[in-house]
């Protein structure tokens, strides 16, 4: 594995330091990283997008979906099962787990919804009306003639 050394971006800039930890976060992740549950994001829309988990066997109320240090942290708990079944097999899988998806800045959580073993987190990113690109207006004024005394 290749260690980057962000010294200059911390050097030549101001207010990166978020970037460069969710740089340093994804060349330092673990490569047996858990796969459980699947997942899939998409981008919706020019400035939305969607987060789509796999969650069988989980309800709505076993679920949690938390914005916590600008990310979204889905976690699931089930609630104990009857000690009275006996499984001949068991592949559904109903272990607990977190979730996080760390955020761009100006994307919030517009909703989540459950259904059919599946949770949906939408996504839209709103960029404040002082970062959008806005047109500058040039006065426009007579040239100045200046008057030499002799």
């Amino acid at each position: 594995m290749r260690n980057f050394d962000l010294t200059p971006l911390y050097r030549a800039s101001v207010g990166f330091d978020r970037l460069a930890d969710v740089v340093d976060r994804a060349m330092t992740a673990d490569l047996a990283a858990p796969t459980y549950p699947p997942y899939n994001i998409e981008k919706t829309g020019e400035d939305s997008y969607r987060i789509s988990i796999a969650v069988a066997g989980f309800s709505a109320d076993d679920l949690t979906v938390e914005m916590r240090d600008g990310a979204v942290v889905v976690s699931a708990r089930k609630a104990e099962e009857d000690e009275n079944r006996t499984y001949l097999h068991r592949g559904i899988a109903t272990r607990a787990f977190e979730r996080k998806f760390t955020l761009a800045d100006h994307v919030r959580v517009e909703g989540a919804s459950h259904s059919d073993g599946m949770l949906h987190i939408d996504l839209i990113r709103e960029v404040p009306e002082a970062l959008k690109p806005r047109r500058i207006e040039i006065a426009k004024t007579a040239p100045r003639v200046e008057k030499l005394d002799s």
